[in-house]
């Protein structure tokens, strides 16, 4: 089956996110406070963590850690915010994750809903999986992908509700996407480009965990158009090597 890793990370999502949402019944406010603050400061250091592996690269014969890309990241997040704030996109994404609870009558769905269907899409491990998928069968890294999602899911279910288990619809959307389309996208995202989202991705990972560690209104939907400015990027360096 082409998309058997996407839908198992789906699932893994879903059944996690919904088993958290079991055990939060049991767990205090004051608990489920903290824990959201430790949540916070992981994905922080996640985030940083890709942002550094992306940036920093060490001399093979020295060993001596130059940088790169920062200039880019600057302009990236900066263009990038400016057309999520005039689109407004964190108000539209928020707008319709308060409808559902509204509907549903699930109180804090939007949060948990928005916030984990950006960690568990923004990764190389989401592009490379599915990519990989799509042109191989090979699923071993979006299976890997999983079992993290999955049990990442649990512990963000147990303190931000039951959206957290629909961001498994998004996810399996845009890796489904990239599995199905990856004939057509592999030859053009090239390892300078993958890092180049990659870095981009894990900013955006910081901010998440930003929002939960210090409870910053940074609005996280508004940053994604800064994923395109890497590709745009790319294009233009294609053209002038033609």
């Amino acid at each position: 089956m082409i998309l058997f890793g996407t839908i198992v990370n789906a699932a893994a999502i879903f059944g996690g996110g919904l088993l958290g949402v079991l055990i939060k019944k049991g767990i205090p406010k004051s608990v489920e406070e903290s824990v959201l603050k430790v949540n916070g400061l992981v994905v922080g250091i996640i985030g940083l963590n890709g942002v550094l592996s992306a940036t920093l690269t060490a001399d093979p014969a020295t060993g001596a850690i130059s940088s790169s890309g920062e200039m880019l990241l600057l302009i990236s997040m900066v263009v990038g915010t400016l057309i999520g704030e005039l689109c407004r996109l964190d108000d539209r994404l928020y707008g319709f994750g308060q409808w559902i609870e509204r509907k549903a009558n699930a109180d804090g769905f939007a949060q948990g809903f928005i916030s984990f269907s950006l960690i568990s899409c923004i990764g190389a491990m989401s592009i490379v999986g599915a990519l990989n998928e799509g042109l191989t069968g090979d699923s071993k890294t979006l299976l890997i992908k999983s079992v993290l999602d999955g049990s990442s899911a649990v512990i963000f279910g147990a303190t931000m509700g039951i959206g957290v288990a629909f961001a498994a619809i998004p996810m399996l959307l845009y890796q489904g996407s990239l599995t199905l389309l990856s004939g057509v996208l592999s030859p053009l995202i090239s390892p300078e480009l993958l890092n180049m989202l990659c870095l981009v991705g894990y900013t955006i990972v910081i901010c998440i965990g930003l929002n939960f560690l210090v409870n910053t209104k940074i609005k996280t939907a508004n940053l994604l158009p800064a994923l395109l400015i890497p590709v745009v990027y790319n294009v233009l360096m294609m053209l002038k090597t033609l």
